[in-house]
């Protein structure tokens, strides 16, 4: 016998990893958005003036937790693949660029740093094309899974900048950002 590993047990062992690992994200990214009240059901975000091709509001949820579902398998392909040269490196930029993603939400929604998150989502589109690049040398089929999800980056990337030019005063439509004096 030559092999490590069966097939079957590998699949087992991906299995279980994504079994984890998928509902881990899912969470993570939900919470994320749930605790800055990310969504039209925020009044500040439905007082922004938005770009014609913004999708509709139960949009952002559905494709969320698609991409979050793809970027947890792709994840659990290249956690099992001990020994696999990369692969910590692979880890690494996963666990930079979802820290990320988990801060624009807050940042955005909760903060109204519309600038700000901005720049935390070209630095999220970085990290993200530097994973898949690491996951292609670990798991090809990993690379190919993220790249739903980084096409995604790129057109909230664009809805962010189109938001923030469209609305240069978005920190001051924050209820309780605005002055305190009472005009009669």
């Amino acid at each position: 016998m030559t092999e490590i590993a069966s097939a079957g047990q590998l699949r087992m062992s991906y299995a279980r990893a994504a079994l984890a690992i998928v509902p881990l994200i899912l969470f993570l990214g939900i919470a994320s958005g749930v605790l800055s009240g990310s969504g039209d059901g925020n009044p500040w975000f439905a007082d922004l003036a938005k770009p014609a091709a913004t999708p509709p509001g139960w949009a952002f949820p559905v494709v969320w937790s698609i991409l979050y579902v793809l970027i947890g398998l792709a994840f659990a392909a290249v956690v099992i693949a001990r020994g696999a040269p990369g692969r910590g490196l692979a880890v690494g930029l996963f666990v930079v660029q979802l820290a990320l993603n988990l801060a624009w939400s807050p940042i955005f929604f909760a903060g109204h740093r519309v600038a700000i998150a901005f720049g935390v989502i070209l630095l999220m589109i970085l990290f993200t094309i530097a994973t898949i690049l690491a996951f292609a040398r670990v798991r090809r089929r990993a690379a190919w899974a993220m790249l739903p999800y980084l096409a995604w980056l790129c057109f909230a990337a664009w809805l962010n900048h189109r938001i923030d030019v469209m609305n240069p005063d978005a920190a001051a439509l924050a209820p309780g950002r605005g002055s305190t004096q009472v005009e009669l």
